[in-house]
């Protein structure tokens, strides 16, 4: 190859290379092009992750979670060996016609310059090297110091996100489902602080697309516990919503309108900037006519009067055909479970593992179930004597 078609290469190397650091760690919104050196990477390498853990006999989710900071370590590398091979093609070209040189030295001034250590054992000769030299140097610093600036932004808009996901081992489960947070939040005042606590989630919503459209490598990014995720509490919210607009009584369906749109709105930007299709996912694994009636029974003993009528079934099964298919395609491109409906009846929160965990379970909620005679001024009663006997063991 001539010398001046080298240069030509390394010139496209290196301006693609800049151009997809660019777009990823700089630029502030959805890249449209489908022919990107990022997107084919976080594909293919994801596919071929994900196939390797699925294989492994156990520890699967933690070999998952691995794939979102190491993924990063490898872009970086990629990167930096793009650029040093492009600028090390660019300094064959220049010294070339000056003095016999040879690629794999080339190569390596290109690394020592890219990382500025300055070793001087290779020297570029020419004008056009030396330039070419010092537009590498600078590169490199200007490279480390935006992925060093970049790691925390990434890191922030994680953290933000999964501070709202933990939020909800209280509040719905663990998993989350719908019918447990209905439940929890049935009590006098709770309904109107889950109006409130829909609204949060319509931000962390707003939040949550701004971020994984601009930086998509975050949806690879895994929750702290294997049956939590940013995916599983979206469906619980979405969930939780549309049973309020389908008729739950002293339930304004207004916030539950808005942070429904909002989530189902994410579910269609994410989809389509990763190009999962919706599955052929009918529901009924989620919610069978005997899980329904269960769901039915949970809201009435909670004591939240069902006002959607005889064809509230059909009516909910209508709203969730505009959802679950994204769901269900999105969680099995992401190797992420869906939650149930309804929690099963084993299911423990996180918060009630641990020493003394049961203890505390029953013991919070008998106090919120006490009533104001249980527990005289003087401290005394007999079952709040038996649960202080019991913890002083």
């Amino acid at each position: 190859m001539s010398q001046g078609a080298i240069g030509v290469v390394a010139v496209l190397l290196i301006a693609l290379v800049l151009q997809d650091a660019f777009e990823v760690m700089l630029l502030p919104r959805r890249v449209e092009r489908r022919i990107r050196f990022t997107r084919f990477y976080f594909q293919y390498s994801w596919d071929f992750w994900s196939w390797c853990v699925g294989r492994a006999a156990r520890g699967r989710e933690r070999l998952l979670s691995f794939y979102g900071p190491l993924s990063m370590v490898l872009l970086f590398g990629c990167w930096a060996a793009g650029l040093i091979i492009g600028f090390g093609l660019l300094d064959y070209a220049a010294e070339a016609g000056i003095t016999p040189t040879d690629l794999s030295e080339q190569i390596y001034m290109s690394g020592v310059t890219f990382f500025t250590l300055g070793y001087g054992d290779i020297v570029p000769h020419g004008g056009i090297a030396r330039t070419v030299s010092v537009i590498e140097a600078g590169t490199g610093i200007g490279f480390i110091a935006t992925v060093i600036s970049y790691l925390p932004v990434l890191y922030q808009f994680f953290a933000r996100r999964e501070a709202h996901v933990i939020q909800l081992d209280a509040r719905a489960g663990s998993p989350p489902t719908a019918a447990t947070m209905l439940e929890r939040h049935a009590e006098p005042g709770g309904l109107a602080m889950l109006s409130d606590l829909l609204r949060e989630w319509e931000i962390w919503g707003a939040e949550l697309l701004e971020s994984h459209l601009s930086y998509p490598m975050l949806v690879y990014y895994r929750s702290q516990h294997d049956n939590q995720s940013w995916l599983a509490a979206l469906a619980a919210i979405m969930d939780t919503c549309a049973l309020i607009l389908i008729g739950i009584e002293d339930l304004p369906p207004l916030q539950a309108r808005m942070t429904f749109t909002m989530a189902r709105q994410i579910l269609v930007e994410v989809s389509r900037t990763f190009g999962v299709r919706p599955s052929r996912y009918d529901g009924g694994d989620r919610l069978p006519h005997e899980t329904y009636l269960r769901l039915q029974a949970i809201l009435a003993e909670a004591g939240l009067h069902w006002v959607g009528g005889a064809a509230a079934e059909e009516t909910l099964a209508a709203l969730r055909a505009t959802y679950e298919p994204l769901l269900d395609g999105l969680a099995k491109a992401l190797v992420l479970r869906l939650p149930e409906w309804v929690a099963a009846e084993d299911a423990r929160d996180h918060w009630e593992r641990g020493h003394r965990g049961m203890i505390a379970s029953r013991l919070i909620r008998d106090l919120a179930d006490r009533a104001p005679e249980d527990l005289p001024e003087d401290g005394g009663g007999r079952r709040w004597r038996r649960w202080h006997d019991r913890l002083g063991r």
